[in-house]
């Protein structure tokens, strides 16, 4: 395991990718309101897996559900916000979530059957969630690039003084050959990917064609021919398949194959296959060969159309082009794009001064729980208009609490005037529970539950979200107003140029469907699925439970998402397949630079995999830290519970099972939820609920056993002896 340092000061310097705060869900039944994610808050970073353990019916699926937009139709959001590149997944439409749902956060499903549809083949079902991602990512890349380019000429002009047209003119032809050969870049890199991926999907066919006939499986050998001789000649290219003698003989060769068998031959000499075999050798060296660098190439033929630059080294070809490119336009270009960015982010913070002490005021306005409907909304209005000109839209990184203030506040305002609407129905729940109460008192008993208040929404819990809003949004803008100092715009300007070149690349990138198949073989291979081309045409049926899993997986991968969360996936796996699929989520992590939630029950299944941990009971995070902190300084009675229930091989002690069952959510105890099955419990614990204590800057728990005045409580012997051992295999590695 890493060190919690280690991880402290990685996570400082990454990217923040998700923020869950103050999540607050109910179901409604016909018993009354389940409470099922009680205020839970974490955030997720780029390349980092956050692993949520816990018991069944803990609220971890649940809340990963909600990240997902996917939860049942019963559900109640009563508070909280769910943050992810400036939007609030609790508040954006569904069309919105389509954009988001598969193609930029993915989620493998316990039960692999919900997932796959049973008419369907496993490989379309895996080809088509790649030519939506596809088609949507261009049309949005597309649109993106110009109106950010917009943006920052703007901004350059705004930089140098609105009054000077010369200078305006200037930035106007730089932006412009910016714009141009991006445009040029482009098109150079579609012709390119389309002869690579013709080079990709022949190399995928000849393998695919050798092996059926290997197999002696049915095989169209004039269909199959004619393909290859397709693909061969669309992966001629200077830079992937060069148009040589020989190559041109062997797809001559083939072509000649194909007219000699016609449609009816039932076998392929080994010539044929030879001359195969010789294709797919050069088309793999195509693939291995370096990419060029068609971002500085494309500002070079913009220049000098009349040049052949592609009879030229590849590696030679990026350095001479970036020599140009740099010579004659780039370092001008950023340094203009430099003052355009410092001139936007100085007016946001001058902006952002300004507001800060409205925030303050906001917040003491919404507080007390009591205002008056119209005052509330066109506060939240007239503030949200001055904020939208505060924000510095030429940033790289959105922050997510300035663009989802509006819809975010506009949302809750509704969901707390809603709920001051009377329902009977719910209004007879209460009367009927609060007599049920006064009637155990009266006996002498004190309930350790509360009743749940008799609104479908909870106003206080309401309430609290909107100050917690406004104060987010303050804590934000304080921190970049301190930080204004320290802003270097050669840096913030590099960083838009490389956003700019990664819309413009994604915008002529298109998915074929040819493609989507290679694409698909190569993620069933990688899942661990044998003979992947024979699978690949099988319906869900014909798999068993574990390689319907892996199914799974591979589809979730397979629009290379940003966040995968991972609802249990090894449940229907044996243990040595549920290794490798784990080490298979490390390994694409590490590549891809995913983010990671990996939902389980298990702790031992995330001991070498996971970053933080967070460790949920009844609906709550009970404890949260890195690895090491819950493994190896558990401080929640629950987690210690977790832990000496944990087997492993060096375990001699007898294995302690967690007494007694989980409590009832719709009548949710006063104090700590796991009080009842706690051996350590003290009369707080049932009587209150403990907050979060600060145990280090990377390890909480919600115990009362962490208070100043509470008795010192060491863990159980197991858990001490597991503890010893875990570090005696860490010294040792």
């Amino acid at each position: 395991m890493r060190s919690t340092r280690r991880c402290a000061e990685r996570r400082a310097d990454m990217e923040k990718k998700l923020e869950v705060k103050d999540l607050v869900i109910s179901f409604r039944t016909q018993a009354g309101k389940v409470q099922a994610v009680r205020d839970v808050s974490f955030d997720l970073y780029k390349g980092e897996t956050l692993a949520i353990v816990g018991e069944s019916g803990s609220g971890k699926s649940v809340t990963n559900r909600a990240i997902m937009g996917i939860l049942a139709n019963n559900a109640i959001v009563e508070g909280g916000e769910i943050l992810y590149d400036g939007k609030d997944l609790l508040k954006i439409s569904e069309e919105e979530f389509h954009k988001i749902r598969g193609d930029k956060i993915a989620m493998i499903f316990q039960d692999p059957m919900s997932s796959l549809n049973p008419i369907m083949r496993g490989g379309k079902q895996l080809t088509e969630a790649m030519i939506l991602k596809g088609k949507v990512s261009q049309r949005s890349s597309r649109k993106s690039f110009n109106t950010r380019l917009a943006m920052l000429r703007k901004a350059m002009d705004e930089a140098d003084g609105a009054g000077t047209h010369a200078k305006n003119t200037a930035n106007a032809e730089k932006c412009t050959t910016f714009n141009s050969f991006c445009i040029n870049s482009c098109r150079l890199e579609a012709k390119f990917n389309e002869s690579y991926r013709s080079a990709s999907e022949l190399s995928a066919e000849i393998e695919d064609f050798l092996f059926l006939l290997e197999k002696h499986q049915k095989v169209d050998i004039h269909a199959r021919l004619a393909t290859v001789e397709k693909l061969a000649k669309s992966a001629l290219h200077p830079f992937v398949i060069k148009p040589e003698e020989g190559v041109l003989a062997l797809i001559t060769a083939v072509k000649n194959y194909k007219n000699i068998f016609g449609f009816r031959a039932i076998a392929v000499p080994e010539e044929c296959r030879e001359v195969l075999r010789n294709l797919k050798t050069i088309s793999d060296a195509a693939l291995l060969k370096p990419t060029p660098n068609f971002f500085r190439i494309g500002y070079v033929v913009l220049r000098r159309p009349e040049e052949d630059i592609f009879s030229e080294d590849v590696e030679k070809l990026n350095e001479e082009a970036l020599e140009f490119l740099n010579k004659y336009f780039m370092l001008d270009f950023i340094s203009s794009a430099a003052r355009g960015i410092q001139f936007s982010h100085d007016r946001s913070v001058e902006a952002k001064k300004e507001l800060v002490p409205e925030l303050g005021k906001m917040a003491a306005f919404f507080e007390g729980g009591k205002f008056e409907k119209k005052q509330a909304y066109a506060l939240v209005k007239s503030f949200s208009d001055r904020l939208e000109k505060a924000i510095d839209r030429l940033a790289v990184v959105k922050n997510s609490a300035e663009y989802t203030f509006r819809t975010t506040m506009l949302s809750w305002l509704d969901k707390y005037f809603a709920g001051v609407k009377n329902n009977p129905r719910e209004q007879a729940r209460f009367d009927k529970q609060t007599a049920r109460y006064e009637q155990l008192k009266a006996a002498g008993k004190e309930p350790d539950w509360k009743v749940v208040p008799a609104a479908l929404t909870d106003l206080g819990l309401v309430t609290g979200t909107l100050v917690s809003v406004i104060n987010r949004l303050k804590t934000s803008m304080e921190n970049d107003i301190a930080a204004a100092a320290s802003f270097d715009s050669r840096t913030a300007a590099i960083a838009f140029i490389d956003d700019q070149k990664e819309k413009a690349s994604a915008a002529v990138y298109k998915m074929t469907r040819r493609m989507a198949k290679v694409k698909a073989l190569k993620l069933l291979k990688e899942v661990g699925i044998p003979e992947p081309s024979i699978r690949y045409k099988q319906y869900p049926f014909e798999f068993s439970g574990g390689m319907r899993q892996r199914i799974v997986i591979a589809i979730a991968l397979a629009a290379n998402p940003d966040i995968l969360i991972c609802d249990e996936p090894t449940t229907a796996l044996d243990v040595t397949i549920q290794a490798q699929i784990l080490e298979l989520i490390n390994k694409l992590k590490e590549e891809r630079h995913l983010s990671v939630i990996f939902i389980t029950h298990d702790l031992g299944v995330v001991a070498n995999m996971a970053d933080r941990i967070a460790v949920m009971y009844a609906g709550k995070i009970v404890e949260y830290g890195t690895a090491d902190d819950v493994f190896y300084s558990p401080a929640h009675p629950y987690t210690w519970a977790l832990l000496s229930s944990m087997p492993d091989l060096d375990t001699k002690e007898k294995l302690e099972a967690i007494p007694g069952t989980p409590p009832n959510m719709i009548y949710p105890p006063k104090g700590d939820a796991f009080a009842a099955r706690n051996k350590y419990a003290m009369e707080i614990d049932f009587e209150e609920q403990p907050p979060m204590f600060k145990i280090s800057e990377t390890h909480w728990a919600a115990t009362w056993l962490l208070h100043p005045d509470a008795p010192k409580v060491d863990p159980p012997k197991i858990v001490n002896e597991r503890i010893k051992r875990m570090k005696e295999a860490a010294d040792g590695e």
